[in-house]
């Protein structure tokens, strides 16, 4: 008989699944896990985050956010709409979402080491605290896994005016909170965990495409921005309930943006590093001193304040031209050096005016003290008064005042830019050589932008003289020209809006971080170095100096199409001759 065998199939390789099916379901996983950690954010904020009531805004209460509780709740939303939003086609919504989750992993670790410092060990952080910390982390974990997204075309997308409009309003009102709230907080570790907030705002709407809108939205409507800006700014007093302390750091904010300004005339258009340019500051400030009904003052002429303001500046940008004349024919590292012992030689000379060493017009070191309060067309710059039920105060009345001066500086600032003088300067900037081959008078326009800075910083050494009650020489140090330099650096050179952020930066940071006092220099000094490696053109660039820095970047220069567009039709006449 015969016997037969039957065969048996191997076994079949057990199945794998494709590479997209495996991403795809990383990423269903990770969605999963993100809006778990979105809705632990949403959620704990009503739950209590810290043992005692002494650390940061009272984070106690049980059902009753803190405002600081409040924005983490915030950051839970708008992680959530970035996960779950249907217009995904036009927003980046898992970048902005993985923006999101980095901003609020960022933000609770300074909200769990401000409570551990302030109340002594990480054993005072409540289970609220770590579950909104958890929910963080979840969330961060899981945008992680996600696709990295389309690229945002929603600054391309044509929106009618009206919502333009209604999108500039709502950033500049959002503006006005954040300097109302950011100023209202004494204690160190909000205000760090306020300022990483708005840092991860401002992450997100990049990351997200919404920036990008804005800005082109700010673009077709410049004087809406404007004008919104300027209503902000003047309405900024009403939020703070004459507060004397507040006002006082906003008005020397202004101060100090509206030297910036001057000093971004002479660095950042004509590209001439001034290291002492704060001697002009003070310039303008002992003019003014010199010239008040102070007891103190030396000259007894006490001409109306428009008068002053004009001799301040007039004085300030003479000596630019008697330092401009011998020192503007070298350059680079020599003319830094020329202008840095020019600042040193100013207050040495200040010092030296004391009756003493030379004629008295300044008493040396004491200075000018008691330098009365301005009073213009009678109105007193020195007393409080009440406007729609808010009491303004004495540093309320400089603030407005300043913001008058800023707005000149502006105008003046923008018709320059945009002038023959101006594309001179960014001439002689790029290249000097080049410059003058072209036709272009250096010489002449370097002395026009060191007279024309330094008669902008006069105009603020008056103002800045009365406000500030006395004058005296240790006020005007090469210090503080090295934070003009630096305030313009990180702002963005050339540009208006930067030079008002970076001086915003440098002077509010030290006044609300007092405890970082002793590490002042090395916390700029950091910040700098950071910020010429990840953004060396400034936080708000213009877009000449953005292409210098990113030329190799895609998105800014012109498309292919637009290229062949541009270059066609001169091959087509070449071929043809």
């Amino acid at each position: 008989m015969m016997t037969t065998t039957t065969r048996t199939a191997p076994p079949h390789p057990p199945a794998t699944l494709p590479s997209g099916q495996r991403r795809s379901r990383r990423a269903a996983a990770g969605r999963v896990t993100a809006v778990v950690g979105a809705v632990l954010l949403i959620g704990t904020p009503y739950l209590s985050w810290a043992y005692g009531r002494a650390a940061l805004d009272d984070m106690t209460y049980t059902g009753g956010p803190s405002g600081l509780q409040f924005f983490s709740l915030i950051g839970g939303v708008v992680l959530l709409v970035l996960l779950l939003a249907p217009f995904r086609a036009r927003v980046n919504g898992n970048g902005g979402a993985r923006a999101a989750a980095i901003g609020a992993t960022a933000y609770l670790v300074v909200i769990m080491a401000s409570i551990a410092l302030e109340l002594g060990g990480l054993v005072n952080v409540d289970p609220g605290g770590w579950l909104a910390l958890a929910g963080a982390v979840l969330a961060l974990v899981g945008t992680l896994v996600l696709p990295a997204g389309p690229t945002p075309t929603l600054q391309r997308v044509r929106s009618p005016r009206w919502l333009q409009i209604l999108g500039i309003v709502a950033a500049m009102a959002g503006v006005l909170f954040a300097a109302a709230y950011g100023l209202g907080q004494d204690d160190g570790g909000a205000f760090i965990a306020f300022a990483v907030f708005l840092g991860a705002a401002v992450y997100v709407t990049h990351a997200s495409g919404l920036l990008g809108w804005l800005g082109a939205a700010a673009a077709r409507n410049r004087q809406v921005l404007v004008l919104s800006a300027f209503v902000v700014a003047f309405a900024f007093p009403f939020t703070q309930h004459g507060s004397d302390a507040n006002m006082s750091i906003a008005s020397q904010v202004l101060i100090f943006a509206a030297t910036a300004m001057g000093l971004n005339i002479v660095v950042g258009l004509a590209g001439l590093l001034d290291l002492g340019y704060v001697a002009f500051l003070g310039a303008g400030a002992f003019t003014a001193a010199t010239l008040s009904t102070s007891a103190f003052a030396t000259i007894n002429w006490h001409p109306p304040f428009l008068v002053v303001v004009l001799i301040s500046g007039a004085i300030s940008a003479t000596l630019g031209l008697i330092i401009g004349s011998p020192t503007l024919r070298v350059s680079g590292d020599y003319l830094a050096i020329v202008t840095l012992a020019f600042g040193e030689i100013f207050r040495i000379t200040m010092n030296n005016l004391d009756g003493q060493d030379g004629p008295n017009l300044t008493h040396g070191s004491n200075g000018i003290p008691g330098i009365p309060n301005l009073n213009v067309l009678g109105f007193d710059f020195g007393q409080p008064h009440a406007i729609l039920g808010v009491t303004i105060g004495r540093f309320s009345n400089y603030y407005w005042l300043m913001l008058l001066v800023i707005g000149l500086i502006i105008l003046v600032f923008g018709n320059l830019n945009h002038s023959r003088i101006g594309r001179g300067w960014v001439a002689i900037r790029e290249d000097e050589k080049a410059a003058e081959a072209m036709g272009v008078n250096v010489f002449g326009l370097k002395l026009l932008a060191f007279a024309g800075g330094a008669f902008l910083a006069g105009v603020a050494g008056a103002v800045k003289a009365h406000q500030d009650v006395s004058v005296t020489p240790d006020q005007y140090v090469f210090m503080e020209s090295a934070f003009l330099v630096a305030g313009i650096v990180l702002g963005g050179m050339g540009t208006v809006g930067g030079v008002v952020v970076g001086a915003s930066i440098l002077k509010l940071l030290p006044e609300k971080l007092r405890f970082f006092q002793d590490y002042r220099l090395l916390m700029f000094g950091i910040l700098l170095v950071v910020m010429m490696r990840i953004r060396p053109e400034g936080l708000m660039p213009d877009q000449r100096r953005q292409l210098e820095f990113h030329d190799e970047d895609e998105d800014m220069v012109p498309s292919p199409a637009g290229a062949q567009a541009v270059t066609g039709p001169r091959i087509q006449r070449r071929e043809h001759r």
